[in-house]
């Protein structure tokens, strides 16, 4: 086994080359939706699975899955007594969306104010890449096994999401990185202990057999548009809370973000109120969260002058990382059915549910992450959560019962990824490598047999 002991002067030696990998990868427009051509997405994975060959990962197959990207699966011996760690990745990425909306062309990366632009730069060709400058700096021979994992098909989503629990042999670790989040603000080196959980709801009501005069008969004719943003309006107290009684809210004892930061993480307009009390980190990462996000009712342009014979919503509803998800559904198609606008009953059904997660913060590879982001960043790495999901974790962390899941990486709160203008800072791209390569050794160090 190689001993390093300057892993930050290796990474920073490395780091030109790895910029310009990261800005190879950010140029080809892997999208994996429907409607975009394959070979983009082929070619983003040859150009991952070649530099993961040159970075000591000589065991690299295919995974290949029904109507899903290739998956690249790689894997380093450990070294006799040493554990083993599960690397992860994903090297699609969304559309760009209305491209005049980027100030830089989004698959062309461009360097500018320390950072590279493009799409896919931080969600997540940026921990790719990270997880080949670990390896580097240790010249392909870490002190610890590695498999790594790095699909291409995480935005739309595939079959893959299931297939570690199914096949739990292949992703046998002692920890996993999951290298698609990061930290809560620029600067501060966060480990994501929690993710909240995901149901869908959908809640529709028909009132008439067709549309009638507003003139005529509105004011007695029952009106669906009206019934249903009553019962909407009765998800919420009037202070924003979610007021459906079954939905979980604890206290969050992490980092949270200043009411500022997140006025301008999300593009609040001057003056806008945030929604709901409490620490913000209880409103969006411990309780949760009903958004709707779909209504089908008549648009504003074509609108007549009569009474709404049908109207129905789509509701994202979030829950606390540790609840089911089916049982947060529940609650909330329970509370709907229980409504009755003026007398009318909805017909409220659930869709897809994917679980949350919360990890476990005090085994040896979470204290070891804690000390390689300290030695990384100059400073004390701290909790945070997401409110979105990974839906591979659940998965990954079931083909693992033993083994610590540390979810990390390169992004922050205003690297816009899925939005227009995506980045990622080059100190962050630095960091995340330098700390990933000085766990390998303080892992190993913490766990050798």
């Amino acid at each position: 086994m190689e001993l390093r002991t300057d892993l930050p002067g290796a990474i920073d030696a490395l780091l030109p080359d790895l910029t310009g990998l990261l800005e190879q990868l950010v140029s080809i427009p892997s999208i994996a939706f429907p409607g975009y051509p394959k070979e983009n997405v082929q070619r983003a994975h040859d150009l991952v699975a070649d530099e993961l060959r040159k970075s000591g990962v000589g065991d690299i197959r295919v995974l290949e899955l029904p109507d899903t990207s290739p998956v690249i699966y790689g894997r380093i011996p450990a070294p006799e007594g040493a554990p083993t760690v599960l690397l992860y990745g994903h090297y699609d990425v969304q559309p760009s969306g209305d491209e005049s909306q980027w100030h830089t062309p989004p698959f062309k990366a461009i360097e500018k104010d320390g950072a590279i632009y493009g799409r896919g730069a931080a969600d997540c060709k940026a921990n790719v890449i990270a997880h080949i400058g670990a390896l580097r700096a240790w010249n392909g021979k870490p002190p610890v096994g590695v498999t790594v994992v790095i699909e291409g098909q995480e935005e739309y989503g595939s079959v893959f999401d299931d297939y570690p629990a199914e096949h739990p042999d292949l992703f046998r670790a002692d920890a996993l990185l999951i290298c698609d989040a990061g930290n809560i603000r620029a600067g501060t080196p966060t480990l994501i202990t929690a993710l909240r959980g995901v149901a869908d709801v959908f809640v529709e009501v028909r009132t008439l057999a067709a549309p009638v005069h507003s003139g005529q008969f509105g004011g007695a004719a029952p009106d669906a548009l009206l019934a249903l943003m009553a019962a909407l309006a009765t998800l919420h107290d009037a202070d924003g809370n979610v007021a459906v009684a079954g939905l979980r809210r604890d206290q969050w004892t992490g980092m949270n973000y200043t009411d500022q930061e997140f006025a301008e993480a999300t593009g609040m307009e001057p003056g806008m109120p945030l929604l709901g009390t409490g620490p913000i980190g209880e409103r969006i990462w411990y309780g949760p969260a009903i958004t709707v996000i779909g209504l089908d009712a008549p648009p504003t342009k074509t609108a007549a002058s009569a009474v709404v014979p049908y109207a129905k919503a789509y509701l994202n509803v979030r829950v606390h990382p540790e609840q089911d998800p089916a049982e947060g559904q529940r609650a909330v198609i329970e509370h709907l059915k229980r409504v009755k606008p003026f007398g009318i009953e909805l017909q409220v059904t659930g869709g897809d549910v994917g679980a949350g997660f919360a990890a476990g913060t005090s085994g040896p590879a979470y204290k070891a992450m804690s000390a390689a982001m300290k030695k990384a960043w100059g400073t004390d790495a701290v909790d945070s959560a997401m409110g979105g999901s990974i839906p591979l974790t659940n998965s990954m962390a079931a083909a693992n019962p033993g083994a610590e899941v540390l979810m990390l990486g390169v992004e922050d709160s205003e690297c816009n990824m899925h939005g227009f203008n995506e980045r990622v800072l080059l100190s962050e791209f630095r960091n995340i490598a330098l700390a990933e390569a000085e766990f390998f050794q303080l892992f190993a160090d913490g766990t050798r047999k």
